[in-house]
């Protein structure tokens, strides 16, 4: 997750310094904003180191983008000023109610600073917070609504536009192939503690070619790519969403795995790295809510066939997201970073688990989208 604003609460508890070895005076400067800055630690983003500076009544979000996963942060930042301008462009004409995520220019025009120009500085959205974990059917709802009217009002936007920024990242195919290099290598001699779970994984290929026919048939569009509930600011007062926040994985896609996003990381009632693997379900009250809310945020705008695609999405994206887990404790935790012993193991499991719920309670989950 790369989450960019979270809740307020969150931030307001870590303590606040005036100096930092990222966050330097020509930093501030540049950003105009003064001496007397505070700077907190801010959200709980895996990906890039996040702060909120405090200056007096001005607030601004500095992130430092990890250049490891994202080599460009100069693509990271046109795409989102791109999004950004046609999203206001929306807002104007009174055409897009939530609240635009903005990216706030240095004193001299431009948008990148630090001595590797790897700093970039978001405008503070009052009033939102973040949820963590879905905790009933409105939550869920109110997520899927935000970024069904999000993805709405870019149905009109060229996603070729956008530079892609994470080559192949949906790509079912090439994750099957990754991990069968992982399975060849057993680089951590762990194959045999896991190798029901491979096997399993394995026998689910005919979901490449699925995919592949599913998706040629469907108009490109712009994706967010990382639809988790904590990447909508909502607004307690309003009981709803305000802005889909954190859109550095906003490339070129299609509508499906936002879905399958959701449900992948909304339905269970357990957390993705859960211990109790046979707690791990979908939960179809919390599916509907996602189906209604994302339907509703894309009335008059989504096709039949995007319909008809999103409970593909759903399976394509626990079982895509499981065998990357799955190959990463094969290959000995290279990416994902793990607190103990077994946990992108452990993780696999889960994903596993969900796609196998899916397909268990697929006619009832169908019917959502069959009115």
């Amino acid at each position: 997750m790369t989450s960019s604003v979270v809740t307020q609460t969150k931030a307001g508890a870590q303590p606040a310094v005036k100096s930092h070895p990222l966050v330097t005076a020509e930093v501030l400067q540049a950003y105009q904003l003064s001496a007397q800055t505070d700077i907190l630690p801010f959200g709980n983003g895996h990906i890039n180191q996040t702060f909120l500076l405090k200056d007096g009544d001005k607030r601004l979000i500095l992130q430092k983008i990890n250049t490891a996963i994202f080599p460009s942060a100069q693509d990271l930042v046109q795409n989102a000023l791109k999004i950004e301008q046609h999203l206001l462009a929306k807002k104007q004409q009174g055409l897009y109610g939530l609240e635009v995520l903005r990216q706030q220019a240095k004193a001299d025009g431009s948008y990148l600073a630090g001595t590797t120009q790897d700093l970039r500085a978001l405008q503070f959205i009052d009033n939102g917070s973040s949820i963590e974990v879905v905790e009933n059917p409105a939550q869920a709802y109110a997520a899927a609504l935000t970024f069904g009217q999000f993805a709405a009002a870019l149905a009109d936007f060229d996603a070729s536009q956008l530079v892609t920024v994470l080559p192949d990242f949906h790509h079912l195919g090439m994750r099957f192939m990754q991990l069968k290099q992982a399975i060849s290598a057993d680089a951590s001699g762990r194959l045999s503690q896991c190798q029901q779970l491979v096997d399993y994984c394995l026998a689910q290929q005919a979901l490449v070619a699925e995919l592949e026919q599913v998706c040629a048939a469907l108009p490109l569009r712009v994706c967010h790519n990382d639809t988790k509930i904590n990447n909508m600011l909502y607004s307690a007062q309003l009981q709803r969403g305000i802005a889909a926040i954190d859109l550095d994985t906003c490339m070129p896609g299609y509508w499906l795995f936002d879905f399958g996003d959701m449900v992948r990381t909304c339905c269970s009632p357990e957390p993705e790295d859960s211990l109790d693997t046979e707690a791990v379900r979908v939960r179809p009250e919390i599916f509907k809510a996602l189906a209604e809310g994302y339907l509703k945020g894309l009335a008059g705008v989504i096709s039949k066939a995007e319909k008809q695609s999103l409970l593909l999405g759903a399976k394509v994206m626990c079982l895509m997201i499981g065998i990357r887990f799955l190959a990463d404790h094969l290959n000995g935790d290279r990416y994902f970073a793990i607190k103990r012993p077994n946990h992108n193991l452990q993780r696999a499991q889960n994903q596993i688990r969900l796609y196998q719920d899916l397909l268990k309670q697929e006619p009832t989950l169908a019917a959502c989208f069959s009115e």
